[in-house]
């Protein structure tokens, strides 16, 4: 329900413009990165241009914060809405063959609330979610 309100914040943002096009959401999630390891925060290190394009005309977070600092935990957070500690993904799931753990079927994330408001959604990148067949998108 929380990820929904989040949505429809967003979208009610966008439509305040007059637009009637749902917006485009990009939800950029990288692990181990400092806040002053790229352009886009005003240091001189990394060029990204592109990065910088997206935050030009889209939003810029400044502050954020994850829920874990260990990185399959905080993914889960964040797709989830929830804290991980609540549906006991604390802690790195076993990469082992056969392994059961990772983030449980039933949470709803932030991919089903926006599937679920029209949207078709993707996911590139670094899973870590789980291994199991069940866990893989």
């Amino acid at each position: 329900m929380r990820i929904l309100l989040t949505l429809a914040l967003a979208c009610a943002a966008h439509a305040y413009g007059g637009d009637t096009t749902p917006p485009n959401v990009l939800l950029i999630f990288i692990d181990d990165l400092g806040y002053c390891d790229t352009e886009l925060y005003g240091c001189d290190t990394v060029p990204t241009p592109n990065i910088n394009r997206l935050a030009a005309e889209g939003v810029l977070f400044t502050d954020g914060y994850v829920s874990s600092p260990v990185c399959s935990p905080s993914r889960a957070g964040l797709l989830t809405g929830r804290y991980q500690q609540r549906f006991g993904h604390e802690f790195l799931p076993s990469t082992q063959p056969g392994s059961t753990h990772g983030l449980p079927v039933a949470e709803v994330t932030l991919a089903d609330a926006m599937k679920e408001a029209g949207y078709v959604t993707g996911m590139v990148g670094k899973w870590h979610l789980g291994s199991h067949e069940n866990f893989i998108l």
